[in-house]
């Protein structure tokens, strides 16, 4: 990992997927490992994750942001993990700043939830690198995610790391335990919408819903899909946008990660 602060970092939308991918070894967690290690080195990350879904724009401005295990269930292996990033409370007043009007709570007790670290504990594992995680604004309509995400865009021209970590599918009700092959509908939505994404088309995207029971059975509730708006908001003119891994999980939980601008 290289440190040339004057290239453009880029904005990476990761599709995070089950939590145990913090302990696995597979193809996406090896995707992500080969972004972290071809990548210039961020002097700091900017997180949005599905996981932080407020009424209102918040972001952590603590020292030391804690690891959250929001999630039930697993081994205790997992919520053994502490992923002890410092924090940026300078870089999270300049995201306040860049967002104006829109008010922006600076946060001192959420932290670093399992759609952030599940993903960074691969990518940059040694933890060495302040990260703050900027929170999706559940009362607001897409559209204002992709503007956010264009107005933080002016971070990567200041060696941040733009992140965003969801699900471009995300149903949980139809799971299949034990399956890589998508259903029908779950492969159909995750195609157009990587389509979308590299083509540019922000529009389509801010509009997912009108493609109808494809997109309603993929995305039953929003949380796990605007992340990626934020991506595509970042995303300038004269850049392309790179399939780093694809696939389906469960049958219905899309593990596409892709990349806006240059990751090496």
């Amino acid at each position: 990992m290289t440190n040339t602060s004057h290239i453009r970092m880029p904005a990476i939308f990761f599709g995070h997927g089950s939590p145990m991918n913090a302990l696995d070894d597979n193809a996406y967690t090896r995707a992500w490992e080969q972004i972290g290690l071809n990548m210039p080195r961020p002097r700091a990350i900017v997180a949005v994750s599905a996981h932080w879904y407020t009424k209102g724009t918040a972001v952590t401005a603590m020292e030391y942001p804690p690891t959250i295990h929001d999630f039930g269930g697993f081994p205790q292996e997992l919520f053994d993990i502490r992923y002890p990033a410092p924090g940026d409370p300078a870089l999270a007043r300049r995201i306040q700043s860049l967002l104006s009007p829109v008010p922006v709570q600076l946060d001192t007790e959420w932290g670093l939830d399992h759609g952030t670290w599940s993903v960074l504990v691969k990518a940059f594992p040694k933890a060495d690198i302040p990260v703050v995680q900027l929170s999706i604004d559940a009362t607001q309509p897409n559209a204002f995610h992709l503007e956010l995400g264009r107005r933080l865009s002016v971070l990567r021209d200041e060696g941040v790391l733009l992140m965003a970590s969801g699900d471009v599918v995300h149903n949980l009700r139809t799971m299949r335990r034990g399956t890589t092959q998508g259903y029908d509908w779950a492969e159909r939505f995750n195609t157009q919408v990587r389509d979308a994404l590299m083509q540019g088309d922000n529009d389509k995207l801010v509009d997912y819903a009108a493609w109808g029971d494809d997109a309603a059975l993929s995305v039953p509730t929003p949380e796990h899909f605007l992340p990626l708006l934020y991506i595509a908001g970042a995303r300038r003119d004269d850049e392309d946008v790179s399939i780093a891994v694809d696939g389906m999980d469960l049958g219905s939980v899309s593990m596409l990660t892709a990349v806006v601008g240059k990751a090496a």
